[in-house]
């Protein structure tokens, strides 16, 4: 009989039945959750469930310190095992005391039928769910493998603080739940809505939602662009073998229109943080204040809000450097304080010939997702990799190990250039090398943004580093009706300023 007649006897309290840990303390926690979870109301045991979202990661609890005292007694199921194996471990996985690690794919539609009255008579199989799903769907069909034909079970989940990042879940969001506070959220499209959730379970669904759908509307988006696209450049073909010269200019014009000014500046600073970028990094931090002091400055002058511009900080590596390293970024600031404090944790590391600036553009399209940008500034002395770069470079940690991150899909950075194209989103790409030259101006002139060279290294490397970034800002804010007097009236008040 199917589980979906009769009593749903599932005991799940989103409150209570949810536990969010830092990565010290994660397998720790799930170990610990197994041993609470195996007694119900006797002194009798259960059995146990226990889901990851990968068999990397299993493999990893399995291995840990953590697990070591219960190694003997736990059972492991993946897509590896054969399929004799699995039919039996699928049988025996609802047996009392029976300790299960199973892969996500198990998750989905495997019957698993508890006949052990002991099991039954205290509480049912237990599942642990140690992975947010990206989908409702799924955590709903793992819900599903225990308290089935209307037995009772329960489940629960352990999730890793670091994995909910890619829902736009920030640690400080988790910290605001527990206390039970509100925060500022992104609802309905309204931004800057504080929002009080009455369960952990309740952010998690709502920003998993959110998610999902902002990457079905981009992915909706950018396919219908390509068709629209696709038909323009048939056209133009056309016209050009007709001779139709007016509609050719006509084009070529709408193609290279400038995109429009914004009364709010949203800039993503993508700068290089491998080895070889120590000047930058150290000139930034050393900047930064006065980056923001003559922004504002300026912006108060002319009668526009200081508050107009928000900037975010974000610094990338290469695949030498583990998740945690080949991308970091700073909270979104109208103060300078906050991003000096992130500056100060950054420090030069890695590095391999070509470096991964597609991994700085696909942070950029996936703040975007979160809350539009409107520019972008890169400062890089090295190319982004090439194709085969990429999955060459990738196999040092191995693609099981980037199938464990947020950076399991390889990317290119033309790609992630077509997407910053489809929202409008200039890229100003400031080379350091000159090797960085060519790519660098077909970045800026894709995405209609400025490219120069940016001696960072020279006595005068503060200085250009705190004129552009400012006047980009500035220009930005001011869109094509103010930004040009904007930037005038920064280059007549500081141009003759040293900030060394």
């Amino acid at each position: 009989m199917p589980s979906v007649f009769g009593v749903n006897n599932l005991i799940f309290r989103e409150g209570n039945d949810i536990k969010i840990e830092n990565e010290n303390d994660y397998f720790n926690v799930i170990k610990q959750e197994i041993e609470d979870r195996l007694y119900g109301k006797s002194s009798d045991q259960r059995a146990l469930l226990v889901f990851f979202e990968s068999e990397k990661k299993l493999q990893e609890f399995r291995d840990s310190k953590a697990l070591a005292s219960l190694k003997d007694f736990v059972f492991c199921l993946t897509e590896q095992t054969s399929l004799e194996e699995k039919e039996s471990r699928i049988k025996s996985a609802t047996v009392s005391g029976r300790i299960t690690l199973f892969t996500s794919t198990f998750g989905r539609g495997t019957d698993f039928i508890c006949y052990d009255q002991t099991v039954l008579s205290n509480g049912g199989t237990h599942v642990i769910q140690t992975f947010l799903s990206e989908e409702i769907s799924e955590e709903v069909q793992i819900k599903g493998r225990t308290a089935r034909q209307g037995n009772k079970g329960s489940y629960s989940m352990v999730l890793l603080d670091r994995d909910l990042e890619k829902f736009q879940i920030q640690k400080s969001d988790i910290e605001d739940i527990r206390a039970g506070k509100g925060f500022l959220s992104r609802l309905a499209g309204v931004i800057g809505i504080s929002k009080k959730y009455n369960t952990m379970h309740e952010l998690l669904d709502e920003k998993r939602t959110e998610t999902f759908k902002a990457r079905y509307d981009n992915n909706r988006k950018f396919v219908e662009h390509a068709r629209i696209k696709h038909e323009k450049a048939k056209k133009l073909l056309s016209n050009l073998t007709t001779g139709k010269l007016d509609a050719v200019k006509e084009f070529l014009a709408e193609e290279n229109k400038g995109a429009e000014g914004s009364t709010t500046s949203r800039t993503v600073c993508l700068m290089d943080a491998t080895g070889s970028m120590y000047a930058l990094l150290h000139k930034c931090k050393n900047t930064v204040d006065i980056m923001f002091e003559r922004a504002s400055k300026i912006l108060q002058e002319h009668n526009i809000s200081s508050n107009s511009f928000q900037i975010q900080f974000a610094v990338y590596r290469n695949y030498n450097s583990k998740e945690d390293k080949i991308l970091q970024s700073s909270p979104w600031e109208t103060k300078p304080d906050n991003l000096r404090a992130f500056m100060n944790t950054i420090e030069v590391e890695g590095g391999l010939d070509n470096e991964a600036v597609e991994i700085g553009l696909w942070h950029t399209n996936q703040e975007n997702i979160r809350e539009t940008i409107t520019q972008v500034i890169l400062i890089g002395d090295a190319p982004p990799n090439t194709r085969n770069e990429v999955k060459i470079k990738r196999k040092q940690f191995g693609e099981q190990y980037w199938l464990g991150t947020k950076f399991q899909q390889e990317t290119y950075y033309e790609n992630e250039l077509e997407h910053l194209k489809i929202s409008k989103i200039p890229v100003h790409a400031f080379y350091v090398e000159h090797r960085a030259k060519s790519v660098f101006q077909k970045i800026a002139q894709n995405t209609g943004g400025r490219c120069e060279m940016l001696d960072i290294n020279s006595s005068a490397g503060a200085k250009m580093l705190t004129d552009l970034v400012t006047e980009e800002i500035l220009n930005n804010i001011g869109g094509s009706v103010k930004g040009d007097v904007l930037v005038k009236a920064y280059r007549e008040k500081y141009s003759k300023k040293d900030v060394e």
